[in-house]
């Protein structure tokens, strides 16, 4: 299970007698008080040091993981890195790994798991249960619109920041749409209890209608305080969800009965959509259409200023859609080639290209500004992504070929050909 973030009872800096880890990481954070832990992750708070901004930090223990946890953590980085702009998903700012660690350093919700909240005060009144409501279907709206399945709506997922705004979390069981098809995805995940039925059934299910349900059940835990259905028994509480039986909170508004009545239909194929439910009346009201995050964040975890020395030792992780995460895991098969480099990103551009041109290869120009250079079967891709005023990560991966005699031959004559514009040189096994 992953850890969750709970209301700091104390300010979030102060530091706890029990930590290991230095008060001072990466020469760029000091770290704070634990605000959750799991079987191999921990959640700190943290203070950046360039610019005195609080964040939180998960330090993932490589060493404790198994097979399973390895594409969640991907996964996990891949989807939030691409919903960035939206102000009610939690953000990421830069992701790091060592040999033994990796770390995500993450926007810091101070106002703890809405789970805890409700828990606490009991149920919502239904005009701030709304308000949450819409924070939360308007974020998963985006997430669906950028190819995002979340796969594990649930309160404990939904924090609180400092001024009571929604942030939707934990996103290592979400599906991503270029590695499905969202109307067939067939892995049984998330939480029973707010799970829908046809993905327990293990049949293939679409990953928005799953969320949709999923949302149903959100509603009806903030206007209750209680889940619709929750028996240890799963047989029983899955026979009580196809014959749709369950108490309706009370007392609330026909409207609201209506659409919890419409999420949480058994029939993925006449449930009401997330699209359709931000058209219906009552989700409607006093609702204002969030406008996209400032990009101060991301600004401002560009202009982080790198400590290059440190660059022999961590591996710094991109947040380009682009740049293959699978480097996280010395696990593989097939060595890659990562290099970083103190040059312009039109100078490194420019330098692959003209040595590409000179060695007889093929230049073609990829997605996002990748580099192609083909040589009969060989193709090799350079990927670049600025993370700093001058410094790049380049990405060089085999996408065909390369046996033997590349190694031996065209990767030593192209890799002496680029030493004036490396900085230092990575190289990693991935898959």
């Amino acid at each position: 299970m992953e850890p969750q973030v709970q209301p700091p009872p104390q300010p979030p800096l102060s530091r706890t007698t029990s930590s290991t880890l230095p008060s001072n990481l990466l020469n760029r954070y000091e770290l704070g008080r634990m605000l959750g832990r799991g079987s191999f992750a921990k959640v700190y708070a943290a203070r950046t040091l360039a610019d005195n901004k609080l964040v939180a930090i998960k330090i993932i223990d490589k060493l404790r993981m198994d097979s399973i946890m390895e594409p969640r953590i991907i996964c996990e980085i891949s989807a939030m890195r691409r919903l960035q702009h939206h102000p009610n998903v939690l953000k990421i700012y830069e992701v790091m790994a060592t040999k033994t660690k990796i770390y995500l350093v993450m926007e810091l919700a101070l106002g703890g798991e809405l789970f805890s909240k409700v828990l606490q005060r009991g149920k919502l009144p239904e005009s701030k249960a709304r308000r949450y409501f819409q924070q939360l279907c308007s974020a998963l709206q985006f997430c669906h619109q950028n190819g995002v399945a979340h796969r594990d709506v649930k309160p404990q997922n939904l924090l609180l920041d400092a001024d009571g705004n929604l942030k939707v979390s934990d996103f290592g069981l979400s599906a991503l749409a270029e590695a499905h098809n969202w109307s067939v995805l067939q892995t049984a995940c998330g939480t029973p209890a707010f799970t829908a039925p046809e993905v327990m059934a293990r049949r293939g299910y679409d990953g928005g209608r799953a969320d949709a349900w999923s949302c149903g059940v959100i509603l009806f835990f903030l206007l209750s305080a209680k889940l619709p259905f929750d028996d240890s028994n799963m047989t029983l509480m899955y026979k009580k969800i196809q014959r749709r039986e369950y108490q309706m909170p009370s007392p609330i508004t026909k409207s609201a009965k209506s659409m919890i009545n419409q999420l949480l239909d058994p029939n993925p194929n006449t449930r009401m959509s997330i699209e359709q439910l931000m058209n219906h009346s009552w989700f409607l009201k006093n609702y204002q259409s969030p406008t996209p995050s400032s990009l101060f964040d991301l600004d401002r975890m560009k202009s982080f200023k790198f400590d290059l020395s440190s660059i022999n030792a961590f591996d710094i992780i991109s947040l380009s859609s682009g740049l293959d995460l699978s480097g996280l895991f010395e696990i593989t098969r097939r060595k890659d080639k990562r290099f970083t480099s103190k040059e312009t990103m039109e100078t490194t551009t420019e330098r692959v290209r003209e040595i590409g041109g000179k060695l007889g290869y093929r230049v073609e120009e990829g997605k996002g500004g990748a580099i192609g250079l083909g040589k009969g079967r060989l193709i090799l891709m350079f990927e670049l992504l600025e993370i700093a005023e001058k410094l790049l990560v380049v990405e060089v991966k085999v996408v065909e070929g390369g046996g033997l005699e590349f190694e031996e031959v065209q990767w030593v004559e192209l890799k002496d050909r680029l030493e004036d514009i490396v900085l230092q040189w990575h190289t990693e096994t991935s898959v």
